[in-house]
């Protein structure tokens, strides 16, 4: 049997250092008032002790844990399987790395899991939140709100009385004008029958896009527009009734690039050639999604990547753990980031 050797306490660093067990806790724990040279010593002694500060002990005496929870309103077999999601956690986790936090990962697969996240928020486990892919009628919002938690949301405030709240702080893309930039680009191609398979419209994201959509159509034909679920399985479903209902279709807007991948793979087996007869575009431009179907796809990207970091950012802003300068050189003076249309053979 081997023996453990007792980890490095306070006291043997301060010994370590010749300084007092004040003056360690307060450099390991971030305070100001030690002279540069007494920090030198401290930091010098941790890593010949290979001292590591006890968390629960430091979060006593600074009332920070250096956790964040990351709140995704989705189950778990929707998460695993979206790209999408990767995407932000890893531009997330990045952040919150770089500055020393964990990232605790939070899912619903319904009301029951409401009710624990919320408890757990409520329970002071973390110093806040970033909340994403809410629906309309989610009880998130409002279960946040009790625990006092602050919190960055993921897209554009949606839920009852979240569009007028002034302290609601959030990072969205812009879904309205990168549909009609989609639109635009189908028009343009002399497609006159150009339809919209759109996301779950309980999510502003869809809705948004759906608006930019009818900014272009306006009154296009009803029938032209198919609810679906940023699935490719619901891709296909939703491709199928829409040529059941218009086979003249000559052009698709999906409202993401998985359903875009199902959009194609239905045209492929009614022997529809993409973009001759039917041109398709998507929305998200997820690089193992959209340079793989057949043929590859033209997009609108949104950096998904680049969404999370910034929510992060202004988390750790608002809980005083970024520079404020550097706060100001990286966030951009509106919450909305552009699109980009990404032209390949699609359309």
């Amino acid at each position: 049997m081997t023996d453990t050797a007792p980890r490095p306490t306070l006291e043997a660093v301060a010994a370590r250092a010749g300084v007092s067990r004040a003056t360690v806790s307060r450099v390991v724990n971030g305070g100001d008032g030690v002279r540069q040279k007494l920090v030198e010593r401290v930091r010098k002694a941790v890593e010949e002790l290979g001292y590591v500060p006890n968390q629960a002990a430091r979060s006593l005496v600074t009332r920070r844990h250096d956790a964040i929870a990351v709140v995704i309103a989705e189950p778990e077999t929707r998460v695993f399987a979206d790209p999408f999601f990767a995407l932000q956690l890893r531009g997330i986790s990045k952040e919150l790395t770089a500055h020393d936090n964990q990232l605790v990962l939070l899912l619903t697969e319904g009301r029951d899991d409401h009710a624990r996240v919320g408890r757990y928020l409520a329970g002071g486990h973390v110093d806040g939140a970033l909340v994403f892919s809410l629906h309309l009628d989610d009880p998130l919002p409002g279960l946040i709100q009790r625990a006092g938690v602050p919190t960055v949301f993921g897209g554009r405030p949606g839920w009852k009385d979240g569009d007028d709240a002034q302290d609601v702080e959030y990072v969205d893309s812009d879904n309205r004008g990168g549909a009609r930039e989609a639109v635009r680009h189908l028009v343009g191609l002399g497609r006159t029958r150009v339809a919209h398979i759109t996301g779950p419209l309980d999510q502003t994201s869809a809705a948004d896009r759906l608006e930019g959509y009818r900014d272009v159509m306006g009154a296009a034909d009803p029938r032209l527009v198919v609810e679906s679920d940023f699935t490719p399985a619901g891709g296909e479903r939703a491709m199928r009734r829409l040529l059941d209902r218009c086979p003249d279709v000559d052009a698709v807007f999906a409202a993401n690039d998985l359903s875009a991948a199902g959009v194609l793979r239905v045209l492929r087996e009614h022997g529809r050639r993409v973009p001759d007869d039917v041109a398709v575009i998507g929305f998200d431009d997820m690089l193992p999604v959209a340079e793989q179907t057949d043929p590859p796809l033209t997009t609108v990207r949104q950096d998904i990547e680049g969404m999370g970091r910034l929510m992060a950012r202004k988390l750790l802003g608002r809980l005083g753990q970024r520079d404020a300068a550097q706060d100001a050189r990286d966030a951009p003076a509106d919450l909305v980031l552009p699109t980009t249309l990404v032209r390949r053979a699609s359309a």
